[in-house]
């Protein structure tokens, strides 16, 4: 370890940054290179650890979820990079030694081992040796490293090509990203190509029905319009019905405040949209009660006891999220479980109950991860290798002073 991190010494890094202000663009371009070579090797070597990792724990699903929570990456990308390790370390060692000599990027070398999952080892290690010359240009970027790939793997096995089609079309998925303030991603990967084709045709033969002369909306916005209406349920261009949960507070509702607005399982939001969103037509508003000192959820406005239903309801909206430190799965699409198992003394009751999407439901099962729920809410999950990380629900507002303390200015 102490070798490693002197490669990233910091007094060397920062001789290296002062020289980077006096350099012409000739030598700008060189050092730009060069440290791009550094960061590949240390790539190659940030593979290895992961592969060494999942070795140990004999490819168990859980490893994926520890290296995201290390790397601070999302699930999807940790076990991308986890499969990548495996493939680099056992079936592609060209590959791997390209990034040794800092003449292929991580992302690059990730992009030939997607190429060649579907592959037997055999062909995968032929495969390999052919694309040793091929992408060992520097001047090969990630697209092209790609094509390079999926070409030399039809090459070496043709009769699987269609094989590697279907696999593909198997696995077809939903995907949501979030962006930047008030606006997120819908996408349907490796779907049908008839299929999208055909979708893709309706939406804009839709669209291009309602771009009259009166219609200020460009073409591009009606067909993202059309496609959340259909998928919503409605004919098309019309505005359609849709149920999120937005968290704000009374007083940047009433627009005495401009603080920001939280829509579960994107975050944070302006407080202008947040109130065009809240007064729509079909908005149904909730009334919330808040520790006024800390702003976490005490109650939802009952007087009465909260049976079963009440309590889950509580949980969701007290947690907004899937619980687990960089999961952003809404509430509402999350299991309630307890934080604490029911067989080893858990209570189905506020203090023990937590939500969890169902992958993160599951973790808990998996030996070595240990869950305990604080009194103020605060989650700590540890880890197989002893890594502590806290979860707790951010507040729905500022704590506010006390009734006796004059107001902050």
């Amino acid at each position: 370890m102490a070798l490693l991190e002197s490669l990233t010494d910091p007094e060397v890094l920062a001789a290296v940054n002062d020289a980077a202000n006096m350099l012409d663009d000739k030598d700008s371009v060189a050092l730009a290179q060069a440290a791009s070579a550094g960061i590949a090797r240390l790539e190659a070597v940030r593979f290895r650890a992961l592969a060494q990792l999942n070795r140990h724990r004999e490819g168990v699903r859980s490893v994926a979820q520890e290296v995201a929570f290390a790397l601070s990456v999302t699930d999807n990308h940790a076990g991308a990079m986890v499969a990548a390790a495996d493939a680099l370390t056992s079936r592609l060692p060209r590959t791997l030694n390209l990034m040794d000599e800092g003449k292929l990027a991580g992302f690059s070398a990730m992009k030939v081992a997607t190429a060649t999952t579907w592959l037997s080892d055999e062909d995968a290690r032929a495969v390999d040796a052919l694309l040793e010359e091929r992408i060992g240009d520097k001047n090969k970027n990630p697209d092209q490293v790609r094509k390079a790939a999926n070409h030399a793997a039809n090459t070496i096995d043709p009769e699987g090509a269609g094989k590697r089609a279907e696999r593909h079309r198997q696995g077809r998925r939903l995907t949501l990203r979030h962006g930047e303030t008030g606006v997120a991603s819908i996408e349907v990967e490796d779907g049908p190509v008839e299929k999208v084709a055909a979708a893709y045709q309706r939406i804009d033969r839709e669209a291009r029905a309602l771009k009259t002369k009166e219609e200020p909306r460009t073409l591009e916005q009606l067909r993202a319009d059309v496609a959340l209406d259909l998928l919503l349920g409605g004919q098309g261009g019309a505005s359609e019905r849709s149920e999120v949960f937005l968290y704000m507070d009374l007083f940047t509702y009433l627009g005495l405040n401009s603080d920001p607005a939280e829509l579960a399982g994107h975050g944070t939001i302006p407080a202008a949209l947040a109130r065009e969103i809240a007064e729509g037509g079909n908005t149904v508003l909730r009334r919330i009660i808040t520790d006024p000192l800390s702003g976490q959820v005490l109650d939802l406005g009952r007087d009465r006891y909260r049976p079963t239903a009440g309590l889950a309801e509580f949980v969701r909206v007290r947690d907004r999220e899937c619980r687990r430190p960089g999961c952003h799965r809404p509430a509402q699409a999350c299991d309630i479980d307890h934080a604490v198992p029911w067989q080893h003394g858990g209570h189905t009751a506020d203090t023990d109950l937590i939500d969890f999407c169902r992958r993160d439901h599951r973790l808990k099962d998996e030996p070595g991860w240990t869950y305990h729920l604080a009194t103020d809410g605060t989650l700590t999950i540890t880890t197989p290798t002893g890594q502590r990380y806290d979860s707790t629900p951010p507040p729905l507002h500022e704590p506010r002073p006390a009734a006796d303390e004059p107001p902050p200015f």
